[in-house]
């Protein structure tokens, strides 16, 4: 098993949003008892077969790693954490969907990953206009994960989906509702398994199957996007 090729992840998102649970519940398809805040970051691992089930199956091992601390931090917290964000192929953005201000930190977090020598800043959505073809002309794949949904009222859901349905399309990314204290959610054989088991095979796709290694690039000729068009509010 330790000969086992294996591609970076990172799992980014404001502190309390649930990473830390969703990679335990990820990779040892448990619930986390009691989960702590996460400093600097903590990695764990889950064993994946790339394209199961055909003649080209071949098991990898992939880190995740949670990368913690606020999008707010000061400019030395963010220097230090930019050291996670060499050589990442893949990343997993988590917003609690209770909280609207998770959800709109997704796009600095994004930021601070794919652009590491440099510091975003401004207020998100109310302040600013951001780069969406960015996301769309990187190579690096991103999925989009909303925690707490069992804690969203009836009512709501609708208005929260169509909130959580923008950030996939703006992200270029598929999404991952769900409740990280209830395993059921990614049961096998279920679309939200289906597609995190897609998501793990188009990262490792891409680092080790395509002509670029799918590692986090600059970017060029970019175009700009006025993220107040989105309906937060």
């Amino acid at each position: 098993m330790a000969s086992l090729d294996r591609v970076k992840v990172l799992v980014l998102g404001d502190s309390g949003v649930g990473k830390s649970s969703l990679v335990h519940l990820i990779c040892q398809n448990q619930v986390l008892g009691n989960p702590s805040w996460t400093v600097g970051c903590s990695v764990d691992v889950r064993v994946q077969d790339y394209k199961e089930g055909t003649p080209e199956e071949k098991t990898f091992y992939i880190e995740l790693w949670d990368v913690g601390g606020s999008v707010g931090s000061a400019s030395s917290i963010k220097s230090t954490r930019a050291v996670f964000y060499n050589s990442v192929n893949g990343i997993i953005l988590v917003h609690d969907l209770t909280n609207k201000k998770s959800s709109q930190n997704l796009y600095r977090w994004s930021m601070e990953a794919l652009n590491k020598d440099s510091s975003p800043t401004g207020v998100i959505v109310s302040n600013g206009d951001y780069d969406r073809e960015q996301f769309v002309e990187s190579t690096v794949p991103l999925l989009l994960i909303g925690t707490k949904f069992d804690q969203i009222p009836e009512n709501k859901r609708s208005d929260v989906l169509t909130r959580t349905a923008f950030l996939s399309e703006d992200f270029n990314a598929e999404e991952i509702n769900l409740d990280c204290t209830n395993p059921r959610y990614f049961a096998a054989g279920t679309s939200n398994a289906v597609k995190l088991s897609r998501f793990f095979d188009k990262v490792i796709e891409k680092r080790y199957f395509t002509r670029d290694s799918g590692q986090i690039p600059g970017f060029t000729d970019r175009k700009r996007f006025n993220f107040k068009s989105l309906h937060y509010d």
